[in-house]
């Protein structure tokens, strides 16, 4: 289907247009403590919410990380503050995103290698330069029915969201040109 197909069917039918189900920032340190912090204070200034901290899986004594150490800090958002968060990073990467950024359901993702190139973020020498991984999340109205607790069932392959109307979607949406 084209673009202008997809969207006409988004009008026909609202229960097929996606959503952004969820917009994750993730700052991975590989350090615990005062990093950690630094990372999290960042986070914080960026999005206005809490970071969770997230801990080492397993111990790498060339990197000098130990089992259960925090060693990330992790943002979700949701809802319209997902969508400014979006909209305040995207021209970070000039609005642009590359079709293998997107995988088999829709979902795509994409990195920022130093967070002072996100507009209205001024470098601070005490904090440092970090980079981020943002990683967004689309859904369609109706997949709670196959992650709820009772009477989960299967969604029909028909409404499974497709790398190519997660594209159109973003490109109507947030205005990202697809390469």
């Amino acid at each position: 289907m084209s673009e202008n197909e997809l969207l006409k069917s988004w009008e026909e039918s609202p229960m097929l247009k996606p959503k952004i189900e969820k917009v994750v920032v993730n700052i991975s340190v590989g350090k615990s403590g005062e990093p950690v912090e630094k990372a999290a204070k960042i986070l914080k200034d960026l999005t206005g919410q809490n970071p969770c901290k997230r801990k080492a899986k397993q111990t790498i004594r060339n990197f000098g990380i130990r089992k259960g150490e925090p060693i990330a800090c992790i943002v979700t958002l949701r809802k319209q503050i997902a969508i400014e968060l979006l909209k305040k990073v995207l021209p970070v990467v000039d609005n642009k995103m590359s079709e293998n950024r997107f995988d088999k359901y829709g979902n795509f993702s994409f990195g920022i290698k130093e967070h002072i190139e996100i507009p209205g973020v001024k470098y601070e020498p005490e904090i440092g330069i970090f980079g981020m991984d943002v990683c967004v999340s689309l859904t369609r109205p109706g997949y709670r029915v196959k992650k709820r607790r009772r009477k989960k069932a299967k969604i029909g392959s028909k409404h499974i969201l497709t790398p190519e109307e997660a594209m159109a979607f973003v490109k109507d949406t947030l205005g990202i040109e697809i390469v």
